[in-house]
């Protein structure tokens, strides 16, 4: 993981005194062991560059700070060709990446179409402070150690557990937008932004449709192709759906070594394809039982405290502790691929979740998303949602601007937030989440895409062998719109349906009394805390039964109440002991 913070002075030089704080609380904004974390920095004419990293040594390119032709460049996150980063900022750049670069009085930081590596600024009487993680700006540019919150932002962590918008928790900080450049030129800041990539129509025919899936699949290739000079074979997680079906067919096209493991038992679908896929590309596969857990009658799990705790140090107040973060782990340079944000090459999340396709339904989909649970949230509460929903209802094309809310916000700020976990232990190469193959998914029609029949060829292009192993869960979309107009076609294999099995039970969606109770004893006791956004009454009705009926949103309100309440940054919570969470009465 690395971390970087530039500072650029409006007037004269950067204070002495700005510098020191920075250094000293970077132990704070770095969710890594202190001892493990290394430093570089540059000083110009009025602009610095500081970064760290926990990565042991500097074999991997580019290095932390570089120089090339006089201008000094910092990468967040990877490219898939490392010789590119003199090509930098640029829209063409294949990677992950955000990009930051500063000569005497200059100072430029980028992000790349989905912004998944973040860039946050914001500005002082005295400076423009523009860095990768949202505290550290936040306490870069506080006059005194002291953190502020911006209460108002925080509405739509407790709707939806991330923030829906470009504003952070801390007030002063914000997100840079997808596909935008913040420039500072002799103390003056000005940013620019370039809109996302516009869907070209659907192709007609067949030979259109081979032509248009090509740059997406030239894409791919190009984020793996690196990889084939790896000292070991890369380790893919392979399900039995659709986004990790792409990449096993993807790595055996660009002769990639690689191995692939699967969890869970041999009569899961899952497992049972996942070898079927392997068995076709002749890669070893290996089978992870999980644990025998579902006839146990409770569990033990970790105190919420503790849980918030780590979520708020490693996601910063802008991911809910209800969600499962990446806990730390020594870094390690092994090479892993999983089939995270997959959605992207079939119109995002949003637009997967729809059944009904009317601008009605779309446009309350679209409503929902930003001001779900109204009756929980005060009216200024409400009307910020409806003003931060208004750009997106204004746009004509409902499933363009589906696509695009989940480019914008599930991955670029709810991934590249919970992310932060992942990217402590290394930095795996992610193919859904690169520049260039996002540009090229989003420049095809949103229906096509949506109808599943894009990445279905995909997969056939890159290892046809795998054209009769089926499918798990649904069956492909655009296979049944086959059978209506050409029951004569080829079609698809079929589907396993997902197994319904006893393992189904988690503690965080059936949290129990005891649990409840602990989530209810923070919420309840600090609601002055959250009072200018909710309405106390409602919060406490959602806690009235000894189990709460909503635990994602019970965990969404504790969280943002042990932000503000002060949990962190301060000391990790001791002495606490495990939480007994019993499975629920079947019969209840």
């Amino acid at each position: 993981m690395r971390v970087y913070l530039a500072l650029a002075a409006k007037r004269h030089d950067i204070p002495a005194d700005v510098l020191s704080r920075v250094r000293t609380v970077i132990e704070t904004a770095f969710p890594v062991p202190a001892d493990v974390i290394r430093a570089r920095e540059w000083h110009g004419r009025g602009v610095s560059l500081l970064a760290w990293t926990n990565e042991p040594d500097d074999t991997r390119q580019p290095p932390l700070i570089s120089e090339h032709d006089g201008r000094v460049i910092g990468l967040n996150g990877h490219l898939a060709d490392p010789a590119d980063v003199t090509r930098l900022p640029g829209d063409g750049v294949g990677g992950c990446f955000s990009a930051w670069i500063a000569r005497d009085g200059e100072l430029t930081a980028s992000t790349a179409v989905n912004r998944v590596c973040p860039v946050f600024y914001a500005e002082t009487p005295d400076l423009h402070v523009v860095g990768s993680r949202a505290l550290l700006v936040h306490l870069a540019a506080q006059p005194v150690d002291r953190i502020e919150h911006d209460v108002l932002a925080l509405q739509t962590m407790i709707r939806q557990g991330f923030f829906l918008s470009d504003e952070t928790p801390y007030k002063g900080v914000t997100a840079l937008r997808p596909n935008a450049r913040l420039d500072v030129r002799d103390g003056r800041r000005a940013i620019a932004e370039t809109p996302l990539p516009e869907a070209a129509p659907a192709p007609a025919s067949a030979r259109a449709k081979r032509a248009a899936i090509g740059e997406l699949a030239e894409a791919l290739l190009a984020t793996v192709a690196p990889l084939r000079d790896l000292s070991e074979p890369v380790n893919l997680a392979l399900t039995g759906g659709r986004d990790t079906r792409i990449l096993a067919a993807l790595l055996h096209a660009a002769r990639v070594p690689f191995r692939v493991t699967t969890n869970g038992l041999d009569t899961h679908p899952d497992v049972i394809i996942a070898r079927r896929i392997a068995a076709r590309l002749k890669v070893e596969h290996t089978v992870i039982a999980p644990q025998q857990t579902a006839q146990k009658d409770a569990v033990l799990v970790e105190h919420p405290l503790r849980r918030a705790w780590e979520t708020l140090r490693t996601c910063e107040g802008m991911t809910s502790a209800y969600e499962s973060i990446v806990s730390y782990l020594p870094y390690s340079g092994k090479p892993t691929m999983s089939g995270q944000s997959g959605e992207t090459l079939r119109a995002g999340s949003l637009n997967l979740l729809q059944t009904d396709l009317g601008d009605k339904a779309l446009q309350r989909r679209i409503t929902t998303t930003f001001a779900k649970d109204e009756k929980m949230f005060t009216a200024e509460a409400n009307e910020h949602a409806r003003e931060l929903a208004r750009p997106w209802l204004a746009r004509p094309d409902r499933l363009e601007a589906l696509d695009h809310l989940y480019i914008w916000y599930k991955v670029g700020r709810w991934q590249a937030s919970a992310r932060a976990g992942s990217l402590r232990r290394g930095d795996p190469v992610r193919p859904f989440l690169d520049n260039r193959v996002v540009r090229a998914a989003l420049s095809l029609d949103q229906g096509w895409r949506l109808s599943e029949e894009v990445i279905y060829d995909l997969i056939l292009r890159f290892a046809p062998q795998l054209r009769d192993v089926p499918i798990e869960g649904k069956p492909w979309r655009f296979a049944e719109e086959m059978t209506k107009r050409w029951p004569w076609s080829r079609l698809p294999a079929g589907h396993m349906p997902t197994a319904k099995t006893g393992g189904g039970w988690s503690w965080r969606t059936s949290p129990g009394p005891a649990l409840t109770d602990i989530l209810r004893t923070q919420v309840l006791g600090n609601l002055d805390a959250l009072t200018p956004v909710v309405n106390p009454d409602e919060v406490r009705a959602l806690f009235a039964d000894p189990v709460v009926r909503k635990p994602a949103q019970a965990w969404h309100l504790y969280t943002v109440s042990t932000l503000l309440t002060g949990l962190y940054p301060g000391k990790e919570p001791e002495g606490l002991e495990q939480i007994t969470v019993s499975r629920p009465d079947p019969a209840r």
